[in-house]
């Protein structure tokens, strides 16, 4: 990937959703969150004063744009070649940093991590990005750190500058939404992966609709948390779906959408009644925190379908229900045969909606859930279903 066409896009796409007056004058004028190049001659005096010769990404990042402004949501502003340094030196509260990288022990003859990088931001809201010399791969790349104090968390770890740059245009992505043809390339990427996951091919689906998720893209956050669902995962998929519900705003009708109401709902009262507890909230319990009204009229409507002895809810589409119930009816207790009696029914399952690839209702009742380990819900996926 070439720097110049990626950064002209970020640059166009950050202007497009901030407001004019907190853009730099320059910026409007030359639609470039960037400044002019690096000469040779700058980069290799930077390198002579730092005793080192910088990675070949950042190297060719600062040969293109000597700084830069907006990096991601929370960096305003990138050091260039006169301002670049060891973190040590240019950071007063260092050791703070370093105290919040807890599991930070990689220490030998070049220092700590926090002695012997470089700090790459300038200006951050309560974080830092930065370098590691002595983190090198065969590419001659060094591994890159971003760390924010208000995240509660260690050190994010990239393989490369590149790789950490990658990162925060996905995390401006994820937070500003803009339109252009990295949203339209996403949303084409999750459509193909839920054709895919449909048609059994479960992995590679997951892998996009992770990515997708990454750069914003709510649809493939309700694809993916299906597949974790089935795969054993559910602490991941129940974050997924915490996410959903704690949008400023959610999917269009996704609290109405029959993937929720049938679907998700049942799996969420399954979760709450099953670990809600003074020491650990539910993922419905947790939603409830808070003044959301909306999640509280979901909960008021759907909280008497789980308070009978029977919970009111299907399976799904009338012919797989009514296979489901029959064998749950005749083989309860009987894991293997329920089990067996599922995946004959599979062949019956239709999607709900557009978005709906597994049918997480099962997952609602404990009977049924504990025929489902996570090898047989990798079966399950694995196999293409819904007609696909």
């Amino acid at each position: 990937m070439r720097w110049t066409p990626w950064l002209r896009r970020w640059s166009e796409e950050w202007i497009s959703t901030a407001q004019p007056d907190t853009l730099d004058p320059a910026v409007l004028r030359d639609r470039w969150l960037g400044f002019a190049p690096a000469t040779e001659e700058e980069v290799a005096a930077a390198e002579a004063r730092l005793g080192v010769r910088l990675p070949p990404s950042y190297r060719e990042f600062l040969l293109t744009t000597n700084g830069w402004r907006n990096a991601g949501a929370f960096v305003r502003r990138m050091r260039d070649t006169h301002t670049l340094g060891r973190l040590r030196d240019l950071e007063p509260h260092w050791q703070v940093w370093e105290d919040l990288a807890a599991d930070d022990s990689d220490s030998d003859s070049d220092g700590s991590l926090f002695t012997r990088s470089l700090l790459l931001s300038l200006e951050a809201d309560a974080g830092i990005l930065f370098l590691d010399p002595a983190d090198v791969d065969q590419a001659g790349e060094w591994a890159a750190y971003s760390l924010f104090s208000w995240r509660a968390a260690p050190p994010v770890r990239f393989g490369s500058f590149r790789e950490l740059m990658e990162a925060l245009y996905a995390e401006f992505h994820r937070i500003h939404r803009p339109a252009g043809p990295t949203r339209d390339f996403w949303d084409a990427q999750v459509e193909q992966a839920r054709l895919d996951a449909l048609a059994g091919s479960v992995d590679d689906a997951a892998e996009v609709l992770e990515r997708a998720a990454d750069f914003g893209r709510d649809r493939a956050t309700v694809l993916h948390a299906q597949i974790l669902l089935f795969l054993g995962r559910e602490h991941e998929a129940n974050q997924l779906i915490g996410q959903l519900l704690h949008l400023p705003s959610q999917p269009d009708d996704f609290l109405t959408d029959p993937l929720f109401t049938e679907e998700f709902v049942p799996y969420l009262f399954h979760d709450h009644a099953r670990t809600n507890q003074p020491h650990r909230l539910s993922t419905l319990g947790t939603a409830m925190i808070g003044e959301r009204p909306e999640i509280m009229r979901m909960v008021a409507e759907h909280r008497p379908r789980f308070q009978t002895p029977v919970p009111h809810m299907t399976y799904g589409n009338p012919e797989f229900d009514e296979q489901i119930r029959r064998a749950r009816a005749a083989h309860a207790g009987e894991t293997d045969t329920l089990w067996a009696a599922i995946r004959l029914a599979m062949p019956l399952w239709r999607p709900r909606t557009a978005d709906h690839i597994a049918p997480v209702a099962l997952l609602a009742d404990p009977v049924l859930k504990a025929t489902i380990t996570p090898e047989r819900g990798r079966e399950l996926l694995s196999t293409p279903r819904g007609a696909a």
